[in-house]
């Protein structure tokens, strides 16, 4: 266990069948912030809170230039260097994971928030539905996958 919750949620979460292929769906597709997904289903699902569209963007837009500045030109180096030498394709690939874990560092210390009973993935849904169209396929998906009780 790390010392941010979010991250440990989001390592335990984004493994189970489903999450990263709707994830990365929403990602290419609309441009979607896959670590700010996995903020606000954790923010629903083990924080017990309803994150205003205002709040989300706040943090959204505190966050967006490590992303655009660091993780996705990692993540087009890593995608660029796949299938052309395996063992550079790793590094790159661990590299931008620990990228991404700053940024998660940095949504949480922004957010405040701390675990908290009550939460679920009907709360999660609101706070997604505030970043993604409800009804979106792989948003419906994601839900899905949340709201599967994880393999033992």
């Amino acid at each position: 266990m790390s010392e941010n919750p979010l991250w440990d949620f989001s390592l335990a979460v984004y493994g189970r069948p489903g999450v990263s292929a709707a994830c990365l769906d929403l990602q290419d597709r609309l441009g979607q912030d896959v670590n700010l997904l996995l903020f606000a289903a954790w923010a629903g699902m083990a924080c017990n809170a309803d994150l205003p569209a205002g709040e989300l963007a706040r943090i959204d837009s505190a966050v967006a230039p490590w992303r655009d500045e660091v993780v996705r030109p990692l993540r087009a180096v890593r995608r660029r260097a796949k299938g052309e030498d395996d063992a550079l394709y790793k590094r790159l690939k661990a590299v931008e994971l620990e990228a991404e874990r700053v940024q998660q560092d940095r949504l949480f210390a922004l957010s405040g928030l701390t675990p908290a009973p009550g939460g679920g993935v009907a709360l999660a849904a609101v706070n997604l539905y505030r970043l993604v169209p409800e009804g979106d396929p792989a948003l419906m998906a994601l839900l899905a996958a949340l709201d599967t009780p994880p393999e033992p």
